[in-house]
């Protein structure tokens, strides 16, 4: 049977939630304080972690953000907070969805079981994104995945596991384009909705990070009405 940790401090709202899952052979396990939640998880390994946003103790993004490195199942925002900065925030920390609580029940079941779906593997708390082996380079860009570090000539690159997960991606493409809707798909197991703006987002916070131009870059590109390219012949060198 499926287990959810929900970690929602309304007890109205939990039992609501539990029941409706319950009955589509989910079992919710409901935490109500967010600094309790992370002990939970590591007892409980469930398949899925549901928060709110609003919780006593530690919020749902604080506890998104913590959790993330040490956690690679799907962490879902259930939130009433209809906020596009939160929505962008949740996803930069590693959230895999940020779903409002207004969402009808059937919805919410179908965007769960996405989220399951996207993660079943032979590994109960496998990642969306595959993890290969092999450490690629590009002049004096390295990209190690399996200790998930990057360094560019001597300087070692720290990136959130999200950024991590969008680098690879976009390296392991290199040369060619990546447009919304294929990274959306890759990395999170969405389609691009037309108005969603986290790649972007990361784009720019990656080419930061990669000492990239804000203005021209020449590492990233942004390719006009088509997407991003990841240029393989422009790490030569580290600035």
């Amino acid at each position: 049977m499926t287990k959810i940790v929900f970690v929602e401090d309304d007890p109205e709202v939990g039992s609501l939630i539990a029941a409706w899952l319950g009955k589509h052979d989910i079992d919710v396990i409901i935490e109500t304080r967010g600094d309790q939640a992370e002990a939970v998880i590591a007892k409980e390994k469930p398949d899925l972690v549901l928060l709110d946003i609003m919780l006593p103790g530690k919020d749902g993004m604080s506890l998104c953000r913590d959790l993330r490195p040490k956690w690679d199942g799907p962490i879902v925002l259930l939130t009433s907070l209809d906020s596009d900065m939160n929505h962008i925030l949740s996803l930069e920390m590693g959230a895999s969805d940020y779903i409002l609580k207004t969402t009808p029940p059937a919805v919410l079941l179908a965007r769960l079981r996405l989220h399951l779906r996207q993660n079943a593997g032979p590994q109960a708390a496998s990642t969306l994104v595959p993890r290969p082996q092999q450490t690629i380079r590009f002049g004096t860009f390295c990209i190690d995945p399996l200790n998930r570090q990057v360094t560019l000539g001597k300087e070692t690159i720290l990136l959130s596991t999200a950024d991590f997960d969008l680098l690879w991606e976009l390296a392991s493409h290199a040369g060619q384009i990546m447009d919304r809707d294929m990274l959306l798909k890759n990395l999170r197991g969405v389609s691009y909705d037309g108005l969603d703006r986290s790649v972007d987002v990361a784009i720019s916070r990656l080419r930061k990070k990669l000492h990239d131009s804000a203005t021209e870059p020449y590492r990233i590109k942004t390719i006009r009405n088509k997407g991003y390219l990841f240029a393989p012949h422009a790490w030569e060198t580290s600035r």
